[in-house]
């Protein structure tokens, strides 16, 4: 499977994007607060490790937050770390949180 084919889910009930690949569900936990969407933490079971899953479920995530016109801030060392490494990012992030 190209695990950038698999559909982002938005479950709005628990608060979580989620991507199920190969059966098994990836996911970031957010919370609203206002037109802030807080992102809380990221989680790729151990079967998916190492497959580059946690990089696609945030690029969907922002990809979507994007067109929602949502702001983010991000809580997650994982969100954290790929916003240093994707810096173009930093146009969805709220301001004050902002890597740069």
């Amino acid at each position: 499977m190209n695990y950038e084919e698999a559909a982002l889910i938005n479950n709005e009930s628990i608060q979580k994007f989620e991507l199920i690949i190969d059966g098994y569900r990836s996911f970031i936990e957010y919370k609203v607060k206002g037109d802030r969407i807080y992102l809380m933490h990221t989680e790729v079971p151990k079967e998916l490790a190492g497959k580059g899953i946690a990089g696609i479920l945030v690029r969907k995530a922002f990809e979507q937050l994007e067109k929602d016109g949502a702001e983010v801030v991000p809580q997650c060392s994982y969100i954290l770390h790929f916003l240093k490494r994707n810096p173009e990012w930093n146009r969805i992030v709220d301001e004050d949180h902002r890597n740069g």
